[in-house]
Order: structure tokens, then sequence, then C-alpha cells
């Protein structure tokens, strides 16, 4: 049965927060700034929810999980010798779209989706800090359906990630649409696995202006996941 995370803690650091977004408290966009952050708090409440599951057959291209089967060499790869693993999604909450916008301000959008960073920060970090404490995993790593190149592990599988874990939306409020997107959008799935070293999908995506970036680009990981 899926565990579900709430009551996420949520640090809120104003000073820290000003600088990200590139504005200066006592202008009048601080002024805005500050009255969005004064409505947008009290609605901010990360979520996350995550199974055990247990592999129950691998071969180089494929894993399979119970009745799901995924199909990506790198997951295997990565998975060889792990008998255990921990799909799960994480988000900043759909409570943040449910707070009105003034529409005077242009900059409000992206001021939001700065606010919903941070919760899924906050999500993510709460969430592996859990697992690895909970179950004793040491190291986890992460993959997910759809990061990185797209015949890594393709973005299609993740309905069968989704059907791991359940209601989703019902569990924690993110729902998946039909063209494969998270709603809401600052919303993360995967699976976490415990390895000795370290692996993040963002260490075989080659994008290089990626905001959300957390491993450097390493093209010999990037062809030994694809069997080069």
């Amino acid at each position: 049965m899926a565990i579900v995370l709430t009551n996420i803690p949520f640090k809120f650091d104003r000073r820290f927060f000003f600088d990200r977004v590139h504005v200066k408290p006592g202008s009048e966009d601080g002024d805005d700034l500050d009255a969005l952050i004064e409505a947008v708090l009290p609605a901010i409440r990360p979520k996350a929810v995550y199974d055990v599951c247990f592999i129950d057959g691998r071969d180089n291209e494929t894993v399979r999980v119970g009745d799901v089967r995924f199909r990506s060499r790198a997951l295997s790869a990565n998975l060889e010798g792990i008998a255990r693993i921990f799909p799960y999604v994480a988000t900043c909450g759909r409570e943040i779209d449910q707070v009105p916008l003034p529409t005077t301000n242009f900059l409000a959008p992206y001021w939001l989706d700065a606010l919903k960073d941070l919760a899924l920060d906050a999500a993510r970090r709460y969430l592996r800090e859990h697992v690895s404490s909970r179950y004793a995993t040491g190291e986890l790593s992460s993959m997910a359906p759809g990061a990185g190149p797209a015949d890594m592990w393709p973005i299609e599988q993740q309905r069968d990630l989704f059907a791991l874990l359940g209601d989703v939306e019902g569990l924690v409020g993110v729902r998946l649409t039909e063209s494969l997107l998270m709603i809401p959008n600052k919303s993360v799935s995967g699976i976490l696995f415990p390895r000795e070293v370290r692996f993040e999908t963002c260490q075989v995506c080659s994008r290089e202006s990626c905001p959300n970036r957390r491993a450097p680009y390493d093209s010999r990981i990037a062809a030994s996941m694809r069997g080069a």
C-alpha cells in the first residue's frame, strides 16, 4: 500500500527568495512580491507518495515489478543486483494553484512558479530523508520516465509508474494528463533505489540550459546506459 507524506516542513527565507527572483526589497515590485508571499505561504503544502516494491524480473532491456514491465536499458543497468525500489510522486501541492494571482503585475506567475519550486524541493528532500532513514537504504539514486534523452526511459511509462502507486490524484492531488504532463506543474515522479555511487538522470542529459539540473552531464555514463 502506498505511503503518503503530508505535513512536510516548509521553511521560507525571504531574503534568499528575493535574491532568487532578482527583486529588491522595498521597491515597487518588492511590495507586490511581499503581498504575493503573504497570500501564498498559507497555501503551501508540499506532499509526496511512495511505495515499497520488489523487482520480480530483470533482463538487459526490461524490469518487471508485479504486473508492470518497465522498458529501459538504463533503468535495468542501474537496478542490477537491487531487489527493493521506491516508486514515488512528489509535488508542491495543488493548494497553491487555488490562490488568485494579481492581474496588475505580469511577474506574478513567475514569482508563483518560483515559490512552487521551493515547495517541490522541500517535498523531494523530505521524501529522500524519510525513505533513507526508515528503510536504512544508505545513499539513494533516482530515475524518472521522460527525464534525460528520450530513449533513456520513455515518458510513456509514466502511466505504469502511476499505476504502481494507485490513485495518485486522490492521495496527493497530482493528475497525469493524456499528454503525460503532471498537474500541478511542479510535480515529479520516479523511482528511488539504493546505489553505492549516486546516480541522477541529469548525468545522462546533455541539455545545457536546464534550470533544475542536479548533477553535471557525464558522456561516459550516458554511453554505458545505452549499452555503447
